[in-house]
């Protein structure tokens, strides 16, 4: 029996169901499967995998497989950070499990900020270190850890706090977070910045399980910023992989769920609290539905190879301006009576989004609506209920609040 097995009550009739987010790329859902392998042989107890999308067996028909052997099944979650997968998608599927099974059913926390994942992104770094022929104990050595970025700020959050840890006790003259995409500062930014400071290497370290389009592009993008800038070395490393510290993360989360032990951040989760620019997601009622419908919007992908992990995008985009003269002439009111009356319609397919300084002040509030590149002005709050009823759901523009055409 191993050593962990000696720190904890019988597992006797216990099993683990690993969940990844699932890919067209068998590739990555054979990391998962390969995982699920290993820490079964850490844990001795039965350990299964399954996926959110796009593979299978989903995660009821995981927990249906396990069910019928064993009195307990622990949910355990392949995912980095907290956002809408971890909060909404696996613990619907949960209660949807518990409603048909009798079989106690434990739902696990993500990865999230973990020792042994500092030390495994510092392996890392110092792999990159080595192939660059730098030391970072007489170098100047710039890290970049770079995620994929989200649009639930708990998240990326996690990530600065990641960077931040890696940075403290060790000789890196900076550790940045930085983002593929959704969120800022993107990679390219990041490595513009620290050109600046002539760092002599820069070690970009992916933060994502495996290899794919995501860490292709990060490679690609830190190779074409090697080339621009001649005076400062730069590479990628490689990403998690199945490093066996991931298991030590994964054992602990599979003790905390099985002891009712999770923690969640929840003072900083938009799904539960209003945090400034996501107001709009605040609810249980819109995150559920958000959950429920999440899957279908990866059903009509055509260019899966491309962008693995990229939702269509909406009909239109609306940009309201929420700069100091729009603010002041009630902007924020504009926004908001715009979204609740697009999530009021049965037909508005549009991304409802602040912007900052559209140069037309004292003009505002002002509204601009893509791909028509018609810009509203003075638009008041009792206004939105139209833009929304007549433009973005029937394609007619409210003339008398047009301000210019492009």
């Amino acid at each position: 029996m191993s050593q962990l097995h000696d720190t904890i009550e019988s597992v006797d009739n216990e099993a683990v169901l690993l969940v990844g987010h699932g890919s067209r790329r068998e590739k990555s859902n054979e990391q998962v499967r390969e995982l699920a392998a290993m820490l079964e042989d850490r844990l001795e107890i039965p350990v299964d995998a399954a996926f959110l999308e796009l593979a299978e067996p989903a995660i009821e028909d995981g927990i249906e497989g396990l069910a019928g052997a064993v009195d307990s099944v622990t949910v355990v979650q392949l995912s980095l950070f907290a956002a809408s997968h971890v909060k909404n998608d696996v613990p619907l599927a949960v209660q949807r499990a518990r409603s048909t099974h009798e079989v106690e059913i434990n739902n696990g926390a993500h990865l999230g900020i973990h020792p042994a994942i500092v030390d495994l992104l510092d392996d890392r770094a110092a792999a990159v270190e080595a192939e660059l022929g730098v030391d970072r104990e007489e170098d100047d050595i710039a890290v970049v850890v770079c995620g994929r970025g989200s649009s639930d700020p708990d998240a990326n959050a996690d990530l600065h706090k990641l960077s931040r840890l890696l940075h403290e006790g060790r000789a890196f003259s900076t550790v940045e977070a930085s983002f593929i995409g959704i969120t800022e500062p993107t990679l390219d930014d990041s490595l513009s910045t620290l050109a600046k400071q002539r760092p002599d290497a820069v070690v970009v370290v992916p933060y994502m399980l495996g290899d794919g389009v995501l860490t292709g592009r990060i490679r690609e993008w830190t190779d074409e910023f090697d080339d621009e800038y001649p005076y400062v070395d730069a590479l990628a490393g490689d990403p998690l992989g199945t490093d066996s510290r991931l298991l030590d993360v994964l054992g602990d989360r599979w003790q905390e769920a099985r002891t009712d032990s999770v923690e969640m951040s929840c003072d900083t989760c938009k799904y539960k609290v209003d945090l400034t620019g996501y107001e709009e997601d605040t609810g249980g009622a819109r995150a559920m539905l958000r959950a429920l419908t999440h899957q279908e919007t990866h059903a009509d992908r055509s260019d899966i190879d491309d962008e693995p992990h990229t939702h269509d995008a909406p009909a239109k985009h609306v940009a309201v301006c929420t700069n100091q003269s729009c603010a002041a002439n009630g902007a924020p009111a504009v926004l908001e009576r715009l979204r609740q009356a697009a999530r009021d319609s049965e037909q508005c397919d549009a991304r409802i989004t602040r912007t900052s300084c559209l140069n037309r002040c004292d003009e505002g509030p002002m509204v601009a609506v893509y791909p028509e590149n018609v810009w509203y002005g003075g638009v008041e709050a009792d206004d939105a209920e139209r833009i929304v009823s007549s433009h973005l759901d029937r394609e007619r523009i409210v003339s008398d609040l047009v301000d210019q055409t492009l």
